[in-house]
Formats: structure tokens, sequence, C-alpha cells
């Protein structure tokens, strides 16, 4: 009887995942540095675009600016909303138009400070089988949202990939549902260190072939069978702290 205690309780214990998925997450975040980010402001420049992300204690103020010769554009996103101002004078949207810019500058700050916005509290978080790429262990999360919280997009499904030794953020995929839907799986082009905080560059790919198992992407990227469409490269990265 106890030999048959003894294995049940080595059983459970190997049995039992290593880290939960909110561990993971919180430990990329600590040694990331991103957590510094809720209490900051970061500017960069993207596409030529210049963007800000004020945050403090769970208030945000994400503005966009998009300059020519004779027009400037300013996009504010915040806590109150969103409103588009033409040469400093405000611009009255319909509500596609709003949404729809409003979700352009929401989806680049986001983005920029990954891991950060997986502790937000319309996410469900879910961790999948550890997988190997190009010989490195990796923490694979699946992350979800509620419909209340989680935005217009709350029907798209992530995929993240944490390094086992570091626990830093190396890639990402998301399976999206506008514009006729899609998928998108990204790797690390650029590490910047700035302030401490470990921002991204990212080469972003898609699959060869529209049909495919999201949730083994990772596997596609491996044989060479996803195609390079673009980059995320930020630049004139500043921070605030």
């Amino acid at each position: 009887m106890k030999y048959f205690s003894l294995l049940l309780l080595y059983v459970f214990v190997a049995c039992k995942p290593e880290y939960t998925a909110q561990q993971i997450i919180d430990l990329s975040l600590e040694k990331s540095g991103v957590n510094k980010i809720k209490n900051a402001t970061l500017s960069f420049t993207f596409r030529g675009k210049l963007y800000e992300g004020k945050r403090n204690s769970g208030n945000y103020v994400f503005t966009k600016i998009a300059k020519s010769d004779t027009l400037t554009v300013k996009d504010v996103l915040s806590n109150n909303g969103f409103k588009r101002y033409e040469n400093n004078e405000p611009v009255v949207l319909s509500d596609k138009d709003e949404n729809r810019f409003s979700n352009s500058v929401n989806s680049v700050h986001y983005f920029s400070v990954l891991p950060l916005g997986l502790n937000d509290k319309a996410v469900n978080k879910k961790l999948l089988e550890p997988v190997s790429i190009k010989g490195k262990g990796y923490y694979k999360i699946q992350v979800t949202f509620n419909k209340e919280g989680g935005g217009d997009d709350f029907d798209d499904v992530f995929l993240y990939w944490f390094n086992k030794e570091t626990f830093h953020l190396e890639y990402l995929a998301y399976k999206y549902h506008t514009n006729e839907g899609g998928v998108r799986f990204r790797d690390i082009k650029k590490e910047h260190l700035v302030e401490g905080i470990r921002l991204l560059d990212y080469n972003n790919y898609k699959p060869l072939k529209k049909e495919i198992d999201f949730k083994t992407i990772d596997k596609l990227y491996e044989e060479d069978k996803l195609k390079k469409v673009s980059e995320i490269v930020l630049e004139n990265i500043r921070i605030e702290l």
C-alpha cells in the first residue's frame, strides 16, 4: 500500500506542468523588463508614422501621427474613446471608420510591447504541450479573448512561444477573421534594449497553403513552408520611465 501511494505521488509530480501559463507570462514580463512600460511613455516610428503610448496605472493614451506636406493627421485612443484630428481640428467619423482607425492604432501599440497585454482581464491563457524549434525548447501558450472587453477582434486566436531558458518571447502567431481572415507567424528580426526593456522587431510570414492546422504552425516554420510577407520594424525608440 505504501509503495502504491508513493507511485501515485510520483505519477502526479511527473505529470504536473513545470509552470502554469500565468507563471510563464509573469516571468517573461519580469525578465524582459516590459513590466516597466505599465507606468511609462514609449514613442517610436513605424512605417513613417510617429506612435506614442502613455500608460499610468491602467490609464492610457495611445497616439499615431501621420504627416504630409499640407496635412497632419493625429489619432488618439484612450480610456475615454477615440478621436481623430486633422491639422488640430477634430474630425467627425462614421462608426465604421472610428472602429477601423481605432483598431489600427491599438494593434500597433499592442504588438509593440508584447507580452505586456497578455495579462489583460479579457485574456484567456492555455498552456499547450512544449515544443522544440531549431533545437531550442519552448513553452507554448494559446491566448483567446472574452467577448466582453476583448475588442472587435475578440474571436482571434494567438499562439506564443517562450524560450524555456530565458522566458523571452521569441515567436508568435495569430489567426484572424477580418478581411476574409488568415494566419500570420512572426519570428524575431532584431532585439532592442532600451532603459532595460526588451522590445522586438519581427519578420512576418504567412502559410503557403490557406488551410492548415493553426496549432502546429511552428512545424511549418521549421519546414520552410511559410512565406515572408513583411517586416515589423520600430525606429527612433524612446522610453520615459
